[in-house]
């Protein structure tokens, strides 16, 4: 009987080529088999370290395709000999390869809801973890009294709070200034809902719409974009995967996020 050796695999079927990216100290890459996710610490003949966010590490061979980053496949390669260029991490600093995340501080930054805080650790997690600050969620701005008055901050202990929507007039506004002290500082961005700080051209849209007042935002945002509003909760986690960097956030909120992590690690918030 006659064989074939034609490959008879359909062109849509055969799987398509990735880019080649170097294996730099600091990328961080995910291994989709174990869902493992670290940045590079070292990468020797055939293998590639990562450290994650707690510190573990864990070997990997060098494989095609064998890798995501931002979601995406990639091939990881050695690094070209020689000097490389400073690794960032997602908030624009210098990343620190195989540093080791510092004793948490006794002071903390607190954010209004569970969103902001996937948002701050996704783009500033790394920093945050190098300086020991600990980034926990208020679930309303109307507890901030309660947990200013329990956590008392003070000279060893600084507080810094991130709020939503806050504007001069606003509840949110008169409730900041009433705990506002030497060492607890208050600072928002004008923006409605975190989602309002992720600049529209990062998710594929023109701008933010606009919700008439009295309905809920998130919801009437979901329906004006034609995105499910039955769970909020879900586009939520589609719109952060499309956040890599400090790059895909408007100024206003960047720049409150660093006056925060400055005052905790300044000069006595240690």
């Amino acid at each position: 009987m006659r064989q074939y050796s034609a490959d008879l695999t359909p062109p849509w079927k055969k799987p398509q080529p990735v880019p080649e990216v170097p294996a730099d100290p600091g990328l961080v890459v995910e291994e989709p088999g174990t869902g493992f996710c670290g940045a590079v610490i070292r990468c020797e003949a055939g293998t590639v370290t990562l450290e994650d966010r707690f510190g573990k590490h864990r070997v990997f061979p060098l494989e095609p395709r064998g890798f995501l980053l931002e979601g995406r496949a990639v091939t990881l390669v050695r690094p070209a000999a020689g000097p490389a260029r400073p690794a960032r991490t997602a908030s624009g600093s210098v990343a620190v390869p195989g540093a080791r995340a510092r004793v948490a501080r006794a002071g903390r930054i607190y954010v209004e809801g569970r969103h902001d805080a996937e948002l701050v650790e996704k783009v500033w997690g790394d920093d945050l973890r190098i300086e020991g600050v600990v980034v926990e969620y208020l679930e309303g701005v109307d507890h901030l009294p309660s947990i200013v008055t329990d956590f008392a901050p003070g000279p060893d202990a600084r507080l810094g709070v991130l709020v939503d929507h806050l504007v001069p007039g606003s509840k949110e506004f008169h409730i900041a200034r009433s705990v506002t002290s030497d060492h607890a500082l208050v600072v928002g961005h004008p923006y409605i809902d975190i989602w309002e700080a992720v600049k529209p051209a990062s998710l594929g849209i023109p701008e933010w719409p606009r919700v008439p007042r009295g309905q809920d935002w998130k919801t009437g945002v979901c329906r004006a974009l034609g995105w499910p509003s039955d769970n909020t909760g879900a586009v939520w986690q589609a719109i952060l995967k499309r956040v890599h960097s400090y790059k895909d956030l408007e100024p206003e909120l960047l720049g409150r996020v660093e006056e925060l992590i400055d005052f905790v690690t300044g000069s006595g918030g240690a």
